[in-house]
This record gives C-alpha cells, sequence and structure tokens, in this order.
C-alpha cells in the first residue's frame, strides 16, 4: 500500500525505524535534528524513512521529544 507507515524498533543498536519503503543503499540520508536521519529517494526527494537514534534514551528524558517533520495520517483502507 502506498504511503504506508511501519514502525521498526531495533532493541540493540536502540534505533527507531520508521519506513514508508524498505531502505535501499542508494537512498541520500540527511540529520535533520538531535539525532534524527532521514533518508531520501535519490530521484524524487521525497523522504521514505526516518531513523530516531537512542531511541529508548529518549523516552526516559523528563522533556518531551518531537521529530522535526510534517506528516498527514489518514486511515488504511482494506483494498
Amino acid at each position: 500500500m502506498k504511503d504506508q507507515l511501519t514502525f521498526v524498533y531495533d532493541r540493540e543498536a536502540d534505533i527507531l525505524y520508521v519506513n514508508t519503503v524498505a531502505p535501499y543503499p542508494e537512498q541520500e540520508s540527511e540529520e535533520l535534528d538531535d539525532e534524527v536521519v532521514a533518508r531520501f529517494n535519490p530521484a524524487t526527494g521525497t523522504m521514505e524513512n526516518l531513523e530516531i537514534l537512542f531511541f529508548s534514551t529518549r523516552l526516559l528524558r523528563k522533556e518531551s521529544f518531537s521529530v522535526p517533520v510534517i506528516a498527514e495520517l489518514k486511515p488504511a483502507l482494506a483494498v
């Protein structure tokens, strides 16, 4: 399904992956803010993945954290 988000947590690396597609080597990467890495489609510049580093550490902090992206959420419809 197009634009479906998947969330995968790598406990050993302590990274939360938010994906619209499986990561692939040709993607371009950019650190957005506070150890949040975005991966972009090299042809379109569309953001396809986020990597939130040190995820469990963030959950233990007293202050809240935000991810510096804008998203439009819609319910997934059965096909």
